[in-house]
């Protein structure tokens, strides 16, 4: 009975806090680090080339999938660097619904683990699935 206890305190509402506010932090900061690296990296290579506006080139087609993005980030190219800031940006809020279900169920609170498990489904169709 006491662990159960002990498990329980440890679980408090402003441990969580903390820990989700840690989360987005470090989330944000390693993300926006990503970013620069892959910023300074890009206008290495092509910081000096001269801009034509009157041609319209779309991004290369190689960096709409995450393989291909790893691939070309793994081969230190600035915008695929650039790119995976970006994808750790957007899971930062989907990591912080995650731990926040988890959180919830080790405090044994079913409504707000079926609320939070709502609101990731809803968070994840809207990422991934398509709307129309």
């Amino acid at each position: 009975m006491a662990e159960t206890n002990a498990a329980q305190s440890s679980w408090t509402d402003e441990r969580v806090e903390k820990l989700l506010g840690t989360l987005l932090l470090t989330g944000v900061i390693v993300s926006g680090l990503v970013v620069l690296v892959g910023g300074v990296l890009y206008l290495a290579k092509y910081g000096r080339d001269p801009l034509h506006y009157e041609n319209f080139d779309p991004q290369r087609a190689s960096l709409h999938s995450i393989i291909e993005v790893g691939k070309y980030a793994a081969r230190g190219d600035g915008r695929a660097i650039i790119q995976i800031g970006l994808l750790l940006l957007i899971a930062t809020p989907v990591m912080r619904v995650i731990f926040s279900m988890i959180a919830f169920a080790l405090e044994k609170d079913r409504l707000y683990v079926a609320l939070t498990v709502i609101v990731l489904v809803i968070l994840l169709l809207s990422l991934f699935g398509k709307v129309t």
